[in-house]
């Protein structure tokens, strides 16, 4: 009696471990039902229809995976050669080219409402999503829903899931279609909800800002981005250069910007030893983490990239990109 009493026990503590184990671990402080009913309101008072409300909400899933994704650390384990190397194959670069050519006209009459240089456009449709074929498989309104009920950082979360709301509200995209990462970056351009309120693009004026799957969308809400976020069409992002070998190494800093005549006569050339170009451009040296003294001048298009992504390895691939691609 009392073994068959231990082997229950250790039974039902299985049990518990396996139910647990399935149980997302959030930070929340109150029931989920009550958590959403109090968004729903939220959501009303914002102006969104109950038809909304109740189509987006009504088998909205709280996601595990999702969770564990935004708890990782966001340092990355890899150099910046290997991230280089893995984010930017011949593949890419190749595809870059075939696509700016293939929507040339489409990209230049963009290129010139917006100011932005077609190259740039192409690259960053590259990196984000590889032309549109990767552009994320999570529901986006379960990923936000999952995200402001964990707390960590609510409040961001919650904002960028009424803006879905107010997006799915306006037609712009259907429910279903509604797919994303796993923080809730959408479409071809990878917008978060906020990033398409303030610049998403309807370019083909058919009523909806579709950066899914209308490329003349994708292309003027990229460009838009840039050119609010004070991009110059008459400049490029930077070069890599070459530091002389006693180099003041406290100089190698964002917040350090001189003209190209400072930098030259500080012994720094372009790689091989020529000198910078002769155009005065404020500059700024910077060396990836990771990338083994590998310096880089990076003008004032670099710093509005990285206001699309805070990552310096994410402003270096576009960057690189954009010159791999060309002209086309």
């Amino acid at each position: 009696m009392a073994k068959k009493s231990a082997r229950s026990i250790i039974f039902s503590l299985v049990g518990i471990f396996l139910i647990a184990l399935s149980t997302p671990s959030f930070a929340a402080k109150e029931p989920f039902d009550q958590w959403l009913s109090k968004l729903k309101v939220e959501a009303r008072e914002n102006g969104i229809s109950q038809t909304t409300i109740d189509s987006a909400f009504a088998n909205v899933t709280l996601i595990e995976k999702v969770v564990k994704l935004d708890r990782k650390q966001p340092e990355t384990v890899q150099t910046f050669q290997e991230y280089m190397a893995q984010r930017l194959p011949q593949s890419l670069i190749d595809t870059g080219k075939t696509m700016l050519n293939q929507n040339r006209v489409l990209l230049e009459e963009v290129g010139r409402k917006y100011g932005v240089q077609p190259r740039f456009i192409v690259a960053l449709w590259g990196v984000e999503t590889r032309y549109g074929k990767y552009t994320g498989g999570f529901s986006v309104i379960d990923a936000l829903t999952t995200l402001a009920y964990d707390n960590r950082r609510a409040a961001y979360f919650r904002k960028e899931l009424l803006l879905a709301l107010k997006i799915l509200d306006e037609d712009h995209i259907q429910l279903a279609d509604m797919k994303g990462s796993w923080a809730g970056a959408m479409g071809q351009s990878q917008f978060m909800p906020s990033s398409f309120v303030n610049f998403a693009v309807d370019f083909d004026a058919d009523g909806r800002r579709d950066i899914w799957t209308t490329k003349a969308d994708v292309f003027a809400s990229a460009a838009n981005y840039l050119s609010k976020s004070g991009w110059k069409d008459d400049q490029t992002w930077g070069r890599e250069v070459q530091l002389p070998k006693d180099f003041d190494l406290s100089l190698v800093d964002l917040k350090i910007a001189k003209p190209m005549k400072e930098w030259e006569a500080l012994g720094v050339t372009k790689i091989g030893g020529g000198p910078l170009p002769s155009r005065q451009l404020v500059g700024s040296l910077v060396q990836p983490k990771g990338g083994n003294g590998q310096t880089f001048l990076v003008y004032d298009n670099y710093r509005t990239i990285l206001k699309w992504n805070r990552s310096t390895y994410f402003a270096m691939s576009v960057g690189h990109l954009a010159d791999l691609i060309g002209d086309g």
